[in-house]
């Protein structure tokens, strides 16, 4: 059983019932040797939901799939999210042993859902990454290729689908943090609409480009976890006031559908096996009569100098709460301080170095004299981001793009050169800043059967219609 319907098919077979189902996924995540879980619930928590689960199936007769179209499904979510009584690291030092008294609205209307929450995932310092190798848990081990970084940051619920830990996950896409890993394992991520599903309960890295998304092993899975967790919350002030995510369209009017192509992101510095598997599909899409339409996105080229401003910005705001006094782990070190700043100091050697030199950038850029020329100069090059994509959907319907520019690199390999590893992130970023939403679905592999992400990229609002082309190519023959 490796997907949503063939649980509830066996579900309602009584092959399997949904209290065996959890205990068979609760050892396959104890037993973990990816580092991709970094609290695994407690046995009480997890079988209780299923319990529950296997309660309204014998009232029913059958798994109720409208109602709770999670009921069983074995789920886990990226420790950015809060659960009330489990441990929430954000995979920093400063949490740690931190337990929120409140559950994220995305966790608690998958659980309402009927799904049975296993864990916490792994995941780069805060969201802070591109390869979760700034988590201070340690790395997480790519799931088929060991050696290799299974992309950030939330590469710990990437892995968990891909080895089988987990049906379906949770991640947050702050520049591309579902979708990177996603590509890099070889499944399903996708990042909606900015204000489609809730970041109430999501400990913040950058609030305007933060959003919510699920990882699942197909489209189907990913739209079921995407439109149980979507819908207006009133506890957040950004989320929309839309209907919740309605059902896929199951077949598109190909005669009707014309998929932008742009130039900006098919240029130097793009692996050929890349560039090659995503041609690849692009060509399947034209050929049962989607239009491929040539757009320009000029403003690409200025997106991750714009994005790094514009997130560690924020970043140094949203971090500044972990001061030891409303949250953060005291040192005796911070105990015996004689002053404030002495305190503070103590407090925040918690953090790790990616996180630190982004609250430097971000301080900085904030800080009078300099905050026109940097922070005000990066949200007016936003605004023209915006504007290209805007133009652009005049044009197209979606955007057919690569991920990121190679596949799954090796640990350690950027390590040294943080510019490198921010240049990583130049397909996914300039999504975030416009706030559209974007899947990204396998399409290849290159010649180290390394997995390749076809990324299609959505106006706003156009999640349905992504995740019918999505499906559509899934399923091709």
């Amino acid at each position: 059983m490796k997907n949503i319907s063939e649980i509830h098919d066996a579900l309602d077979a009584k092959k399997v019932s949904a209290v065996e189902l959890a205990r068979d996924y609760l050892a396959r995540a104890r037993a973990d040797k990816r580092n991709a879980f970094l609290t695994v619930c407690d046995d009480r928590r997890v079988l209780s939901q299923a319990e529950a689960a296997d309660a309204v199936i014998k009232a029913k007769g059958k798994v109720p799939r409208v109602e709770r179209p999670l009921l069983g499904v074995p789920i886990a979510v990226k420790d950015a999210l809060t659960v009330q009584g489990v441990r929430t690291t954000a995979g920093s030092r400063i949490l740690e042993g931190y337990v929120p008294p409140y559950t994220a609205t995305s966790v608690s209307k998958l659980e309402a859902a009927g799904a049975v929450l296993l864990g916490k995932l792994n995941l780069d310092e805060f969201a802070m990454g591109s390869s979760n190798e700034n988590s201070a848990f340690g790395p997480v081990e790519h799931p088929t290729h060991p050696g290799r970084v299974p992309g950030g940051s939330s590469g710990g619920s990437a892995v968990a689908v891909r080895a089988g830990l987990c049906v379906a996950s949770l991640g947050s896409d702050t520049g591309g943090s579902v979708r990177l890993p996603a590509s890099y394992c070889g499944i399903v991520g996708f990042k909606p609409t900015y204000g489609r599903v809730s970041r109430y309960g999501l400990i913040a890295y950058a609030s305007s480009l933060d959003q919510v998304g699920p990882l699942a092993s197909n489209v189907s899975d990913a739209a079921t976890v995407l439109r149980a967790m979507s819908g207006h919350d009133p506890l957040d002030s950004t989320s929309s006031r839309r209907e919740a995510l309605a059902a896929a369209d199951a077949k598109p009017d190909w005669s009707k559908t014309r998929i932008g192509v742009p130039k900006e992101y098919f240029v130097g510095g793009l692996q050929p096996a890349v560039e090659k598997s995503v041609r690849d599909a692009l060509a399947w899409y034209q050929s049962q009569g989607a239009q491929l339409v040539e757009v320009s996105l000029p403003h690409t080229q200025y997106a991750i100098a714009a994005y790094y401003l514009i997130a560690v910005s924020e970043a140094s705001s949203n971090l500044s709460r972990f001061d030891g006094v409303r949250f953060g782990v005291r040192s005796p070190a911070a105990e015996q301080a004689g002053d404030l700043a002495t305190f503070y100091k103590q407090i925040r050697t918690a953090f790790g170095p990616e996180v630190k030199r982004r609250i430097i950038l971000g301080t900085f850029a904030l800080s009078s004299g300099y905050y026109d020329a940097y922070y005000k100069r990066a949200c007016q090059v936003r605004r023209l981001i915006q504007r290209d994509f805007t133009q652009a959907f005049e044009k197209v319907d979606v955007i057919a793009a690569p991920v990121a520019p190679t596949t799954a690199f090796k640990q350690g390999e950027n390590s040294s050169d943080p510019l490198q590893m921010y240049l990583n992130d130049i397909y996914t970023v300039p999504v975030n800043l416009a706030g559209l939403p974007a899947i990204s679905l396998p399409c290849g592999e290159d010649a180290e059967k390394l997995p390749i992400g076809l990324q299609l990229i959505g106006p706003q609002f156009g999640d349905e219609r992504l995740l019918a082309l999505a499906q559509a190519f899934e399923g091709r023959s």
